[in-house]
């Protein structure tokens, strides 16, 4: 689904979208309020979503949403706004003039459940918004186990639940399900946020890495197409 006020701007992400064989673009929606709308009668996996809208923000649209991923779009380059978007729930963050391919790469990381922001705007936010975090939600952190510990650690720098599996020699199922009690004892509602935690929490250091250049193939074979 396309969410932003200007349909130009819809029109061109569609073009972009539409090139590509295994995304199908679904709806568009003008504004936040109208997206909450549409989503509650269509099936929708990813939601592309400007931040300033009129009616309803996407920030607050994005806090309101459950189950499809969202992927926030803006052409504000400011750290609060990514910061609070990662905070509702959004899975990531990009700038609208972000290459056609690497916003193709992002829907498809996101959708795979990869949490995707541009790497010089998480590397200000977290700078900035590190100590925002409550002592008593930091923690948090001292209550998992040490094997949870360690899924945190490797999904905060980035790795697949493939790639956490081939490290650890377990099997994927079993790393989802640690991950799965990581984010309910942290809390959180899913990877972006943990990647946010762990830098919050001083667990791990800002890196830089490409979006588009995921550290690792989804696993599971081809996933269905997404719907946009």
């Amino acid at each position: 689904m396309l969410v932003d006020d200007q349909q130009l701007l819809r029109a061109g992400f569609r073009m972009v979208l539409g090139a590509q064989p295994d995304i199908e673009v679904v709806a568009e929606a003008g504004d936040g309020a109208a997206a909450l709308e549409l989503l509650a009668g269509i099936e929708v996996d990813v939601v592309l979503m400007d931040v300033r809208m009129p009616n309803m923000d996407g920030v607050e649209a994005t806090r309101r949403i459950r189950g499809p991923k969202v992927l926030i779009l803006t052409t504000f380059d400011l750290d609060e706004y990514a910061f609070s978007a990662i905070k509702a729930g959004a899975a990531g963050f990009l700038l609208k003039d972000v290459p056609p391919a690497d916003l193709v790469d992002a829907i498809r990381l996101v959708h795979a459940g990869d949490a995707v922001v541009s790497p010089g705007t998480l590397r200000r936010m977290l700078d900035r918004f590190a100590a925002q975090l409550p002592a008593e939600e930091l923690s948090a952190a001292t209550d998992l186990t040490p094997r949870e510990r360690e899924v945190l650690l490797m999904v905060a720098r980035g790795l697949s639940n493939t790639e956490v599996a081939a490290r650890l020699e377990v099997a994927e199922a079993t790393v989802k399900t640690h991950l799965g009690r990581v984010l309910a004892k942290l809390g959180l509602r899913d990877r972006a946020q943990v990647v946010v935690y762990a830098y919050e929490a001083g667990i791990v250091v800002p890196s830089h890495r490409p979006i588009g250049q995921a550290p690792g193939s989804p696993s599971g074979g081809r996933p269905h197409q997404p719907k946009v």
